[in-house]
Parts: C-alpha cells; sequence; structure tokens
C-alpha cells in the first residue's frame, strides 16, 4: 500500500517557508457527524413536516454543527429500502411524510436541497444508505405498495422483527448497485457511505433464515466464509460502481469497533466482544488491503478504560491495521450520562486527544447529531473553544484526485487588503483557505467562500506578528490543493 502513503511535499514560490503536511492535525482533519432519519432519530423531528419545517430543521442542524466546528454531514439517505429523494427504484421514505411511498407536497426534493445547502457552508455531504435493511418493523412500518418487498417477496428473509434483503442472491447485489448508480450518477455527493449493518446482530437462540439460498449456490465454502463472501462481492461491486461513475467520489465504511478479538485471531484486538468477521461477516482488514474502499471510519463507541473494549486499545488497533486508507474514529457522543466515565466531561475531548496522538488517524466522526442539542457535558463549549477553535481542511485522497489546482494569484490593495485573481473555474473550485503559522505551529486561520474575489485579515480577525507567514491554498471540490501562495 506504499503508493497510497501521504508523501505530499508542496513547494512554494518565492518563499523559504515550510508548509504544512497533510499529517498535521491543527490543518487536516475530518470532523463529521452522523444525521439518522430511520425513526425521525434526527431529522426530520417527525414525520409529516411542511417542506419549510423539514428545510429550516435541516438548516439550524448545519449551523449547529459548523459552530461546533464540523466539516462535513454523514446524511441517511436510504434508511429502510426507501429514498428521501425522489427515486424510480424505491419509494418515498416513511420518515418524511409518515407514509411510505407519499412524495413531499408541494413536490421538492430534499436531497438536493441537503447537498446545496452542506456545500454552501464548505462541507462535505456523504450520503449515507443501509445495504440490506428494509423493513425496519414488520409490525409497524408504513410499506408502499411499489416497495420491493411486495414485488420481489422472494428476495427478502425476516429476522426477529425486521425484513432484510437476502445478501445471498445476485439480485440484490444488483439492484443495490443500481440504486448507488442512480444517486452518483445523479447527486453531487462527496461520499456513499455504509454502517455496520450488514449481516444483521444476532438475536440469541434464532438463527438468520438463509440456509435455503446457501444450500442452492454454497460455492464450495463453509456457511461463515459464503456470508462474508457475499459481503465482499457487494462491496467489491459498489466501489467499482461509485468509481466507474465518478472516480473521484469517495467510498466509505463505518464498522462495528472490533474486527475480531485476539482471542479468536492473533491479529484481533484485545477484547471480548461481538466482531464484524465472525458475527457481521463484514472483513473490514480485506476491504482495506484491496483497496475497494477509501476510507474507514469505525465505531468506537464505549469509553477509556471499558473492561471489555477499551477505546485507547481499539484505536491503537486500527492505527495499526488502516492500510494506508484514511482512518476516521467514530464517537459514542450519544452515550453521554449513560454511566460514570461518560458523565465526565474530559471523555470525549481525551478520546481526541488519543485520536491526534496517532500517526494513522484522520479525524472524528459523532453519533449522532440530535445528541449535540443539549450540549451535554459542555461538549459543545469544548468543541468551540478548545479542540475545533479552528477551522480545518480535509485531506485529499491521493489515489482519487481527477484534476489540478492552480495556484490562486494575490493582488495586495492596501496593507491589510488582498483581491485574488487567476483562479479556477468555479465548478472545480471548493474553498479558498488561509493557512497561518505562528509560535504555536500551523493552523487555518479562515475559510472563504469560492465566490471571494477580495477579503480584509483585519476584518477576518487574523493578526499577524513579524516573520510568521500567511498563506492561500485553493480547494478543490475532491480536497486536492493547489500550490500554496505566499500572502506578502
Amino acid at each position: 500500500m506504499k503508493k497510497y502513503l501521504f508523501a505530499l511535499l508542496l513547494t512554494i514560490p518565492c518563499t523559504i517557508f515550510a508548509q504544512p503536511s497533510l499529517n498535521d492535525k491543527n490543518v487536516f482533519e475530518f470532523r463529521a457527524v452522523w444525521v439518522a432519519t430511520v425513526v425521525n432519530i434526527d431529522w426530520p423531528s417527525k414525520t409529516g413536516l411542511s417542506n419549510q419545517a423539514q428545510k429550516d430543521e435541516f438548516d439550524a442542524l448545519l449551523d449547529m454543527h459548523q459552530k461546533n466546528g464540523m466539516n462535513a454531514i454523514i446524511m441517511q439517505v436510504r434508511p429502510s429500502g426507501d429514498a428521501l429523494y425522489p427515486s424510480e427504484l424505491e419509494p418515498w421514505s416513511e420518515y418524511l411524510t409518515g407514509k411510505q411511498g407519499q412524495a413531499p407536497s408541494p413536490f421538492y426534493d430534499p436531497l438536493s436541497y441537503m447537498i446545496e445547502a452542506t456545500h454552501k457552508r464548505g462541507m462535505e455531504f456523504h450520503a449515507w444508505i443501509n445495504p440490506y435493511r428494509a423493513v425496519f418493523d414488520v409490525n409497524k412500518s408504513s410499506i408502499a405498495n411499489n416497495h420491493l418487498s411486495k414485488l420481489h417477496p422472494e428476495w427478502f428473509l425476516t429476522y426477529g422483527d425486521k425484513k432484510y434483503f437476502n445478501p445471498g442472491l445476485k439480485e440484490v447485489w444488483a439492484h443495490t448497485n443500481k440504486v448507488v448508480h442512480d444517486l452518483v450518477a445523479r447527486y453531487d455527493l462527496d461520499a456513499v457511505h455504509m454502517d455496520d449493518y450488514f449481516y444483521p446482530y444476532k438475536i440469541p437462540g434464532k438463527e438468520f433464515p438463509d440456509e435455503a439460498t446457501y444450500q442452492k449456490n454454497a460455492r464450495g465454502l463453509s456457511k461463515d466464509d459464503w456470508r462474508r463472501s457475499n459481503c465482499d462481492t457487494i462491496v467489491k461491486q459498489l466501489s467499482n460502481t461509485i468509481h466507474q461513475v465518478k472516480p473521484g467520489v469517495q467510498f466509505g465504511i463505518s464498522p462495528f469497533g472490533v474486527w475480531r478479538n485476539q482471542s479468536t485471531d492473533p491479529r484481533g484486538s484485545k477484547t471480548k466482544a461481538t466482531t464484524n468477521y465472525d458475527d457481521l461477516y463484514a472483513d473490514i482488514l480485506l476491504w482495506l488491503e484491496k483497496d475497494w474502499i477509501d476510507y474507514v471510519a469505525p465505531q468506537l463507541y464505549w469509553e477509556q478504560g471499558h473492561a471489555l473494549a477499551d477505546y485507547n486499545e481499539l484505536i491503537e488497533w486500527w492505527n495499526r491495521n488502516s492500510y494506508g486508507k484514511n482512518l476516521y474514529i467514530g464517537h459514542g457522543i450519544y452515550r453521554a450520562g449513560s454511566n460514570t466515565a461518560w458523565k465526565s466531561p474530559s471523555q470525549i475531548p481525551n478520546q481526541i486527544t488519543k485520536m491526534r496522538s496517532l500517526k494513522n488517524t484522520h479525524g472524528s466522526a459523532y453519533f449522532s447529531s440530535a445528541s449535540f442539542k443539549t450540549n451535554a457535558n459542555g461538549w459543545n463549549d469544548s468543541l468551540q473553544n478548545n479542540y475545533y477553535k479552528n477551522p480545518a481542511l480535509i485531506a485529499p485522497l491521493e489515489w482519487l484526485v481527477q484534476t489540478k489546482m492552480s495556484t490562486p494569484k494575490i493582488q495586495k490593495l492596501s496593507d491589510k487588503s488582498f483581491a485574488i485573481t487567476d483562479i479556477n473555474p468555479i465548478n472545480t473550485l471548493k474553498h479558498f483557505a488561509l493557512i497561518q503559522k505562528d509560535k504555536s505551529g500551523y493552523r487555518v486561520a479562515a475559510i472563504l467562500p469560492k465566490t471571494t474575489k477580495h477579503f480584509d485579515i483585519t476584518t477576518l480577525g487574523i493578526s499577524q506578528a513579524a516573520n510568521e507567514p500567511i498563506w492561500i491554498v485553493a480547494v478543490g471540490k475532491q480536497n486536492q490543493l493547489s500550490k500554496y501562495q505566499v500572502i506578502e
């Protein structure tokens, strides 16, 4: 995986100042929040809201997270074989109107609105889909006549109170690829994201009912290996689909926090927990090793010192096993107040500090959005005033970058006022960033909208001591960077 190691040394014309590398976590750090739509966990707050109320809620959500220093949203757009956008493949989600298949009235496209609102704030939009869950509650969920569980009941299996696409069927793989192809082709996504729900979490004493499918197409594999092979296939196929349709769109997965326990596999972590490999049949390390995914965001929702799954043990394990891909850490901020450890204001700050101390970690994601509304344990304050006080850029995934950015040219208008000239076409530009180095190191002093023609560093609240350089850099839509230009 050496070809994927960050070895980016950006040269600075006419200056001797060094510049920040992609491993400088004061400058480059992914800071995301999961926004769940299933059963209205995060957005919209309830079904049946007017279009304007939905928009207002989403804008308020983005403003809260931007204030907290976030630079990405992971938005659930396909919670249960349905869609929060107009689709010819699957019905409208019941979590919008209260009835599956019922479009917003008057008609609008929530996904288009959400992407535009997110990008307007300089944040990334990761479209989060669930590949297998089809009916959240077979006893209560609204099911439209055109839902696939009614059109193709042979594609589905019921387990507990939920209905799932059968992961062993080629027809399911093909349909899921169509859904993702449609999403990537029609929308300006930064990434497609899947979470930990591959094969469902096991119900004690109850076997997942896929024996008949296994017997028809075992492919010479044990049942456990066959299930893993099914997950391998869909991940590999989706990776190809995404990158063929739009090569610059990322494919990320947020797995359960434990790959395997060391008691079962010497490569595993020193934990005693449910695992991706043995219980959910998701071999995350294989997907990383084979370059099928671009980033991984394991859900490390345990506290530091947890007896069975210690946060520190797990983050160090993932740091050793990221295979050169971007590693983001999932924090369980929703657990605030759930036990003594999670009543401590230092739990999340200490987790961030630990994350930043490791070489191969590139940022954080928080589950979930609604947890920030109460400022539990003062964590919003901690982010705003300390850990995320300065904005951060998202490091480019060098193997996905498709276009080069031209270096912005600066014209001095006055002592503190400057104009930007000779920039890239606006459709390739995400924003500009001002990078400052002072005695404490590098930091992002400001992020400027892509439409910026001139700026004043005093108005932006930037002070500059002697011999402390400020640079401007153009950031592309794939987070690619231009060469840095010194502001003199």
